[in-house]
């Protein structure tokens, strides 16, 4: 939620071009088309595999847990040896629809993201080399990397293409609020509605906006008011080395957004109620009443879809040769 005179170009034009092909500035979720079953799948077992982590305990579902909205409703995720991370897990779900990956954007894509963690020893604490090792001694995956790529030789990129191609999959349409744009004028109600109305109204749409309802543009925390933040963390500017971009985040989803609590980089808000008081003084300069502030609310959970449903992978087991897991090492 930003002021109309603080966006970025990126995202004038993201509310421009959204507001054209719907006539609101938020467009309906498109059902995910999966171009190759077999690399999905085999992202699917791969994003469920504890074994890529040195720990053998944590996974990719681990911070991003496709029962909890894709997150873990933590202030911030626990990782390797117990380890605090120093920033709140974004949501994976319709995360292929940001323009770029992690908070600060270091990631241009979902394949880019997908090799970060395995190899952070603060996360999954793993290497990609140990990662590979891991995977190639498991006739099970060997046998069905060669049925999609057409070699028995695993290699990282291999892993982290599997891994992008299922969390593509993770979209999350159908929710009330899109089909009320489709034309369902009871999906909404009327309190709902006034929420809507508030949230274009008081300039909340100036960032959050398309069909993911944010992630197209970096915008500054904290616009007319400083946020003083609890997480190191420092924005754009970790990447660009522009002062300029220091705090500068990712603007995130609201998809979903009942389910992904805490809010913000730090997790610092406990609830909607919390985060819309927080944005709406910090970026518009505006003290909502309670009832403007319930109202609000009220809409944003309308944007709850439809969650990831499928069976879960039975993942193959491992021989004789594959490293072992050493969850209690430093």
């Amino acid at each position: 939620m930003l002021k109309l005179t603080t966006l970025s170009l990126a995202a004038v034009l993201a509310i421009s071009t959204a507001a054209h092909a719907s006539g609101e500035p938020i467009e309906a979720i498109a059902p995910a088309k999966v171009k190759d079953a077999g690399l999905a799948e085999l992202g699917k077992k791969l994003y469920f595999d504890t074994r890529l982590s040195k720990s053998g305990f944590i996974s990719c579902n681990s911070c991003h847990n496709l029962s909890l909205g894709g997150t873990d409703n933590l202030k911030t995720s626990i990782g390797h040896n117990w380890n605090q991370g120093p920033i709140n897990a974004p949501t994976v779900l319709n995360s292929s629809m940001n323009l770029a990956q992690f908070w600060d954007g270091r990631a241009k894509d979902l394949q880019a993201q997908a090799g970060g963690p395995i190899a952070n020893p603060g996360e999954m604490g793993f290497t990609h080399e140990l990662a590979v090792e891991v995977l190639q001694s498991i006739p099970g995956y060997v046998t069905q990397f060669k049925k999609v790529f057409g070699s028995e030789k695993v290699t990282i990129e291999e892993v982290t293409k599997a891994i992008a191609a299922f969390e593509e999959t993770l979209v999350t349409p159908n929710s009330r609020f899109d089909k009320w744009l489709k034309g369902d004028k009871k999906a909404l109600t009327a309190n709902e509605k006034a929420g809507y109305t508030l949230f274009k109204d008081s300039g909340c749409v100036s960032c959050h906006n398309g069909a993911a309802v944010g992630g197209n543009s970096y915008q500054k925390m904290g616009v007319v008011e400083a946020y003083k933040a609890t997480s190191p963390a420092e924005g754009r500017v970790a990447v660009t080395k522009d002062e300029a971009d220091r705090f500068n985040f990712k603007v995130p989803t609201l998809r979903n957004v009942e389910l992904t609590y805490p809010y913000f980089h730090d997790g610092e808000a406990a609830t909607l109620t919390q985060a819309v008081e927080t944005m709406g003084r910090i970026q518009l300069g505006k003290q909502f009443t309670a009832d403007e502030n319930a109202k609000i609310v009220a809409f944003l959970k309308t944007l709850t879809g439809d969650q990831p449903n499928f069976k879960l992978p039975i993942l193959p087991p491992s021989s004789d040769a594959t490293p072992r897991p050493k969850p209690f090492e430093k």
